[in-house]
């Protein structure tokens, strides 16, 4: 009987249905990338074919602009499917950024940008869509997202790219859900790259997720993942339809069965709700990323976009105090296009592909294109703003200061270098026969034919026989230190020219050293050195009462040289890379007399203090976040004393035991898709030094970062006067400041501010101060108050690393 029993038992167990594994099927793309006039015909048609697919879209929200026009009959039918937004709802739209970007790799109110004018667009063809879920076919990710998703009214969010991990990927961690916490303690919930979502043996692109394989779903159950998905949002122009092909009924092509297709937002809310694992305080370097770093055309894109999101965040603060300050009409139309462009220019694949495309019309070349626009309109917004807030040209020159801080700088205006004080966000004026000079900086060439530089902060020594590196820099703000490691050499270019010798270094020949101005207010000069017989020049500029040294490197190409690890002929199944390596990589070298190293560095909306041992990796599966967005900081162990280190673009930075911080400035060599990634012409990059006493935060580096970004502007005035439109409290940063309906809209980001409520003091009238999401919901309503001077402030609890939208209405 016992026996009969355990036979029906165990039939019964090999009899019962298998588990259920869940899939994320959809397109990605769009009109500037890849989706050709039939797909949204074709989508039509697949999801009446095929009643039981589900589609999470990635497209770019510009496209639809173009499919109304062409495709009317589809664009109708497809704007009735998308409105059906209810429980069984098979359409999600996952990413609505407008450009598609990486996210990591631009400035934070890009970011919140990314999102705004995407979701504008994206409603004004399907009015009333929801925004639910976060998901992405590429690496487009940074830890600040949790708060920017949720300030949009997102509720869940996604951090696999299992198909398209060509660029890089995140960090496999937990199970079936985890609560990706970012800088400033918000949370969203997540779906990870699990533990065990190993890569796909033999590729360069793809984990094993990316088409529900047995092995991965098994793998997943064994774990204790109760509800696996898999994801693949196929390239638009992908003619398969559903992705798995009838996994459901024949499990062909090893996908396991039961697999089921299901929308992100349906996946969460009805799926694998209640399944949190773990929360994940999510850091940047858990953002593992590799693209050409240090090819030149990888460069001027991302010298371009910066310089444009700079240009634009200075504008609309300019325009914002011509609006306030003298009624102005609000230039929204032409902010609009401008900020499309740019975004545009953000897209992921200008960045990964950047010579896909017909011959003067690849990305790179779109591009130039696009902040060329922006700039241009930019630009002229900020000369309207300037001459609406000076008036006609007098006897007066006006200094402008976007920042939120207060700054006492050398500014320039025509020929005259002169020392301006102008208040946070505003303007001060000084008559333009009573400039206040300075005196203090000097250079003179010693017995030993060493150059020194003097001023009140540094004394700084040049060798012209060792290519004019620095071999001394002593910080007198900074207890008389001496920041070059003894018997080292500070800004020294060296890099691996394999077919001209090998390793070479600037220092290996003799530099000669150009004075191109001797004090008193500051001390410039040209490095004219060599490397692997290419001129270069550095020109390195030095300022009485300013801490921050900068430097403009250009580098005079005349043929296309090798630099790199070796020569390469990347396959798809070689996941070992030349190109990744940046020790081989032409750099400026910052060896720092600093015990105990460790590495601070910024993010949009983020400061990382790095848990890498070193910078460098060599292959596909074991990529390191080793970018460099605004700043990188070298500290002392103890938190002492640093050095920080600026770049004009995006780029990589190198740092390791007995291997110097590092700025990557060249690669040249095949690549990423298999493209020769050429030197076509010279090589120019800014760069910047700032040694400082204490940690990054006490230092100020962010705030130093954003001056670096948003110089001091100067213009013709009629008549003297002085105006702060906006002051924070230290270490709380001015983001962006726009005009909306009849309101004034302060974005604040708190850097490095430890107090959990800060002063915002109004250099406007104002009725009532409103705390908004970014999708314009209304949080809070704080009081302005008026202390006995009159000055007005609002008080805002702000945690750091948080962001703060406040709608100042007009009274």
């Amino acid at each position: 009987m016992k026996q009969l029993l355990f036979s029906i038992l165990l039939f019964c167990v090999l009899k019962a249905p298998a588990q259920t594994a869940w899939f994320i099927d959809g397109y990605h793309g769009g009109i500037y990338g890849h989706i050709p006039s039939w797909q949204t015909k074709f989508m039509v048609e697949k999801l009446a074919q095929y009643p039981s697919w589900f589609i999470n879209l990635e497209l770019e929200p510009e496209s639809w602009d173009t499919i109304a026009v062409r495709d009317a009959v589809n664009y109708a039918a497809f704007q009735k499917l998308i409105s059906d937004q209810s429980a069984n709802a098979r359409i999600e739209y996952v990413n609505p950024a407008y450009g598609q970007a990486y996210m990591y790799n631009i400035a934070g109110e890009s970011v919140i940008r990314q999102f705004y004018y995407g979701i504008k667009k994206l409603r004004q063809h399907f009015p009333g869509i929801p925004f639910t879920t976060y998901s992405s076919e590429e690496p487009c990710f940074t830890s600040a997202l949790p708060q920017i998703l949720q300030s949009y009214g997102f509720k869940y969010a996604s951090l696999k790219n299992p198909n398209t991990c060509w660029g890089g990927y995140t960090r496999a961690f937990g199970g079936e859900l985890v609560n990706w916490i970012g800088p400033d303690g918000s949370s969203i919930l997540t779906s990870p790259r699990y533990e065990v979502e190993a890569f796909k043996p033999h590729s360069i692109w793809e984990t094993i997720a990316s088409g529900n394989s047995k092995e991965y779903v098994q793998k997943a159950f064994a774990y204790g993942i109760q509800h696996p998905v898999g994801m693949c949002l196929q390239d638009a122009g992908w003619s398969f339809g559903p992705w798995l092909r009838g996994a459901n009924e024949t499990g062909n092509n090893g996908v396991y069965v039961p697999t089921k297709y299901t929308t992100w937002r349906n996946y969460f809310r009805n799926v694998a709700e209640g399944h949190v694992i773990k929360d994940w305080h999510f850091s940047q370097e858990d953002v593992l990323v590799g693209l050409m770093w240090g090819a030149q055309v990888l460069q001027r894109i991302a010298q371009r976009v910066r310089y444009a999101e700079n240009a634009m965040l200075q504008a609309e603060k300019l325009a914002a105090m011509a609006t306030s300050w003298k009624g102005t009409t609000w230039p929204e139309n032409s902010f609009s296009e401008a900020w499309r462009t740019l975004l545009l220019s953000q897209h992921h694949d200008c960045w990964i592909v950047p010579y896909n495309g017909k011959k003067d019309d690849t990305w790179a070349d779109k591009v130039v294109k696009w902040t060329g626009f922006t700039n241009h309109l930019s630009d002229s917004i900020t000369t309207l703003a300037t001459q609406q807030l000076s008036g006609r040209a007098g006897d007066y020159v006006r200094v402008f200061n976007t920042t939120a801080t207060e700054r006492n700088e050398l500014v320039r205006y025509g020929d005259q270098l002169f020392r301006a004080k102008v208040p946070p966000m505003g303007y001060v004026s000084y008559q333009l026969n009573a400039l206040p000079l300075v005196k203090g900086a000097s250079l003179n060439k010693l017995t030993n034919g060493l150059y020194q530089v003097e001023t009140d902060l540094y004394r700084i020594v040049i060798d012209p026989a060792k290519g004019g590196t620095v071999t001394s820099w002593i910080a007198k703000q900074v207890n008389n230190k001496e920041f070059i490691e003894p018997g080292k050499r500070l800004n020294e270019l060296r890099g691996n020219f394999y077919n001209k010798g090998g390793m070479l270094s600037s220092a290996d020949k003799t530099a000669e050293v150009e004075v191109l101005e001797n004090g008193p207010a500051e001390v410039k000069l040209a490095i004219k050195g060599s490397i692997a017989g290419t001129p270069f020049t550095q020109t390195i500029r030095v300022q009485q009462g300013q801490p921050r040294v900068d430097i403009h490197l250009k580098i005079d190409w005349k043929d296309n040289p090798a630099i790199g690890e070796y020569y390469d002929e990347p396959k798809d199944t070689q996941v070992r890379k030349a190109y990744y390596d940046d020790r081989f990589k032409l750099l400026a070298l910052f060896p720092v007399n600093l015990s105990a190293q460790r590495i601070v560095k910024n993010a949009p909306f983020d400061v990382t203090q790095s848990k890498l041992s070193n910078t460098f990796y060599n292959r596909w599966d074991s990529i390191k976040n080793n970018v460099l967005l605004n700043w990188v900081d070298v500290e002392d162990g103890k938190g002492e004393y640093g050095l920080a280190l600026f770049s004009d673009h995006t780029t990589t930075y190198t740092h390791g035991e007995n291997f110097p911080l590092g700025l990557t400035i060249q690669y040249s060599g095949n690549g990423i898709f298999y493209r020769n990634y050429t030197i076509d012409g010279p090589t120019e990059i800014n760069y910047a030094l700032l040694p400082h006493k204490g940690k990054w935060d006490a230092a100020g580096l962010w705030a130093e970062g954003t001056k670096w970004n948003e110089p001091l502007i100067t213009t013709a005035a009629a008549d003297d006067g002085r105006r702060s439109l906006l002051q924070t409290e230290q270490g709380i940063e001015v983001s962006s400041v726009t005009a909306v309906d009849n309101a004034l809209q302060v974005r604040l980001f708190n850097a490095a501010a430890k107090s959990p409520v800060v002063k915002v003091y109004l250099g406007f009238t104002a009725r009532s101060a409103v705390e908004v999401e970014l999708d314009g919901r209304t949080i809070k309503t704080f009081p302005i108050h008026t202390d006995k001077t009159g000055r007005r402030w609002v008080a805002l609890p702000m945690p750091q690393f948080a962001i703060r939208t406040i709608k100042f209405e007009h009274a």
